[in-house]
């Protein structure tokens, strides 16, 4: 707020006019392109001066001194927040969006989706981060019988999420016994997270009934075995490929670094968490945060939930020339839709 107060009319309307011609072109703005568009009505010097002032207020820099400006991170700020006009999405984009949405039938699928969905209308990189399920609350257990003696746990959370896991048993167990088994579970433990049944089964293990009552020993055998007591958030990545023909990322060490990014998932997810304390849309550019400084990305991430309750985050990543005035809005938007048909779900 103190350097915008700081701002004439012109200086606002020439930082907006370097901003828009960057996001355009990708190329840095000299003043002389500036006058030659006419659009502000003034002399390539006094954009110059305008400029260096800018400068100087660390709205734009200069990537080399022979080089025309481009914008940075506080720059960015300051168009986003005050001079920018916003585009709600399109028809086109919001019939994209419930399309995509009223095709998944399950919570993982929504989740894909959107991730998709996101990548597709803004060529950037989709990410959705699950929920952590070790906090969230059971809904089901059913264990499905495989070939042999392999079985398959599925695991409901109240949320709608679904986690699978394939195990093996010392000898096949027949589909009567694995029923008995998952409602017996589903009774004992729905309305429990993950981590509270873990306590449980420990104090169930302990206790004497478990080796006389067959059925409870196998339950507890089968849950330690099947249930993923340790489920972290899960990560959901689309669209790096789309970014390949940006000039941001011309160099083939910046691309390695690109693919790097999303090698150790649970930092991703760690850092994503953090990020997206707080209700609404929230913005990271270059250095603002340790997700975006390697590569002086921007990231736009907001989070999504039931009941009124934040169960995960959404968002794009991708260089930081990006059309702001229409991604922060579709990625306000697909938060809102993709909270609303995880409710349907419950």
């Amino acid at each position: 707020m103190q350097v915008d107060r700081q701002l004439t009319d012109r200086d606002r309307d020439i930082l907006r006019g370097v901003i828009e011609a960057y996001l355009l072109t990708g190329e840095p703005v000299s003043s002389r392109q500036l006058a030659k568009s006419d659009q502000l009505g003034l002399s390539a010097a006094s954009l110059r001066n305008v400029m260096a002032d800018l400068d100087d207020l660390g709205l734009l820099k200069q990537p080399h001194t022979s080089a025309g400006r481009v914008p940075t991170a506080a720059g960015y700020h300051l168009f986003i927040d005050t001079l920018m006009e916003a585009r709600r999405p399109s028809d086109e984009d919001r019939r994209a969006i419930e399309d995509e949405l009223e095709g998944s039938s399950d919570a993982e699928q929504l989740a894909t989706a959107a991730s998709q969905i996101l990548s597709r209308l803004s060529s950037q990189i989709g990410i959705v981060v699950t929920p952590d399920l070790g906090n969230s609350s059971l809904r089901s257990v059913e264990f499905v019988p495989l070939s042999g003696s392999k079985l398959l746990c599925v695991t409901v959370a109240s949320n709608g999420f679904i986690d699978h896991k394939v195990f093996e048993v010392d000898a096949p167990i027949d589909r009567e016994e694995l029923v008995r088994v998952s409602n017996y579970l589903t009774e004992s433990f729905a309305g429990l997270t993950l981590k509270q049944i873990r306590d449980r089964l420990l104090k169930l293990m302990a206790n004497e009934r478990a080796e006389v009552d067959e059925l409870l020993g196998r339950a507890i055998r089968l849950a330690r075995r099947g249930l993923d007591l340790d489920q972290q958030p899960r990560l959901v990545v689309e669209g790096t490929e789309s970014l390949l023909g940006q000039p941001e990322l011309a160099d083939l060490p910046r691309v390695r670094r690109l693919f790097e990014t999303f090698t150790d998932k649970a930092r991703v997810v760690a850092l994503l968490n953090r990020s997206v304390e707080g209700s609404g849309v929230r913005v990271y550019i270059g250095e603002e945060s340790d997700l975006t400084s390697e590569l002086d990305f921007s990231l736009i991430l907001r989070s999504y939930g039931v009941d009124g309750r934040s169960i995960g985050s959404l968002g794009l990543f991708g260089p930081s020339r990006m059309e702001y005035a229409r991604l922060i809005p579709l990625v306000d938007y697909l938060g809102e839709r993709l909270s609303a048909a995880l409710s349907a779900t419950m």
